[in-house]
């Protein structure tokens, strides 16, 4: 079952006339421990499948002594997607992990050869910027000449720091810049692919309410108090 935090989508590229599939995953985990499977949140179920697999996750367990451990070995949700995808011929191309920020991208083995320039970068934003339960990390790269960059976000808490959010969206705009002539910056890649948790609210209105207008589809009556 999928967390109501959690979030899946399937965007689309094409080179040459061919469409290339991209199954994402966004979760903020809470420090709770992997799950024993993830065939349904990885849609391996699907009749087609997927050609690239990108998962981020926020609040990634990491205590100091956990988080030490997973710098010598695999953390274990790093684990489980290793052993849940390299049956199906799905290798880890990169990952990056920033305490308890981790972004993993993995590609079915016949698209590696036309993987390359691979770029890690992250940026802190929590305590003054010197802390790093809140900011972003990235991974960038080309793909069949195509310029992407994936950015895996956990901005501040809480209903009434919609200013700070918006301030720490722009300091990782701003600081992660990469070693590439043609896509030095996050925006001057083809696409830019930015997700996480950003912790953006509707204000004013109460769970009932929001639940409702979801229910029965009346999202103009949310969209004013959106703070995005």
């Amino acid at each position: 079952m999928m967390e109501e935090n959690e979030q899946q989508s399937q965007p689309s590229l094409t080179n040459d006339g061919k469409t290339f599939s991209l199954h994402m995953v966004t979760w903020n985990v809470a420090t709770a421990e992997p799950p024993d499977d993830v065939t349904s949140l990885l849609h391996l179920n699907s009749p087609k499948s997927q050609d690239l697999y990108v998962i981020g996750l926020q609040e990634v367990y990491s205590r100091p002594l956990r988080f030490m451990s997973d710098m010598l070995v695999d953390d274990p949700w790093t684990h489980l997607f290793m052993s849940t995808l390299a049956p199906r011929r799905y290798l880890k191309v990169s990952s990056i992990r920033m305490q308890g920020l981790l972004l993993l991208f993995f590609s079915k083995l016949e698209h590696v050869p036309f993987i390359r320039d691979i770029q890690t970068t992250y940026t802190r934003t929590g305590i003054f910027g010197y802390w790093g339960n809140k900011g972003g990390v990235s991974i960038r790269l080309s793909f069949y000449g195509h310029m992407l960059c994936f950015l895996n976000c956990h901005l501040a808490a809480y209903l009434k720091y919609a200013t700070e959010r918006v301030d720490e969206f722009k300091h990782i705009l701003d600081m992660q810049t990469f070693d590439c002539k043609k896509a030095p910056r996050i925006l001057d890649h083809r696409l830019v692919f930015w997700f996480g948790d950003l912790n953006f609210r509707i204000q004013d209105h109460d769970m009932h309410f929001v639940h409702s207008c979801i229910n029965n589809q009346t999202y103009d009556l949310l969209w004013s108090k959106d703070q995005v």
